[in-house]
């Protein structure tokens, strides 16, 4: 079951593209954040999104708010993706212990060992202000993220 809004989002740590960690906890206080969660790297679907964000976010942080994109692929594979596709932005791997932190948000898809495609808003004090689901096939409407950061 996913998280709802007005909850605590759970903390995590994990490793960026680069091995380093980053705990969600760094932002407390000072900066909201934008989870994005995706199925698979060089998947075309998350292919296109992540540019998308790619040319869409100037820099990790944008109008305040810290973008961490998030899948179960391993380190290395993220490391590989944001290389092949110039991605600035920290991209997380929850690959170990496997989906822990996309089953703590409640997105884990067991059957496909990987999180759904979901975004979470979550704001400087740590609790969820703005949710989103897509299909797996569907890519989410990048352009709603203005509106939602407008709002924060």
């Amino acid at each position: 079951m996913s998280l709802e809004v007005g909850q605590p989002a759970p903390d995590f740590e994990l490793p960026d593209q680069h091995g380093q960690r980053v705990p969600l906890a760094s932002f407390r206080g000072s900066t909201p954040v934008l989870l994005v969660f995706y199925p698979f790297v060089f998947s075309r679907v998350c292919t296109g999104e992540l540019r998308t964000l790619r040319d869409t976010w100037a820099d990790p942080v944008s109008d305040g708010v810290q973008l961490l994109a998030i899948s179960c692929d391993p380190m290395f594979s993220l490391r590989a993706f944001a290389d092949a596709d110039g991605l600035q932005f920290p991209l997380l791997s929850d690959f170990w212990p496997h989906g822990a932190v996309s089953s703590a948000y409640g997105i884990f898809d067991s059957d496909r060992g990987c999180p759904t495609r979901s975004s979470f808003l979550i704001d400087r004090t740590g609790v969820v202000r703005w949710l989103a689901h897509n299909a797996s096939r569907d890519a989410r409407d990048i352009a709603d993220y203005p509106r939602v950061l407008g709002d924060l």
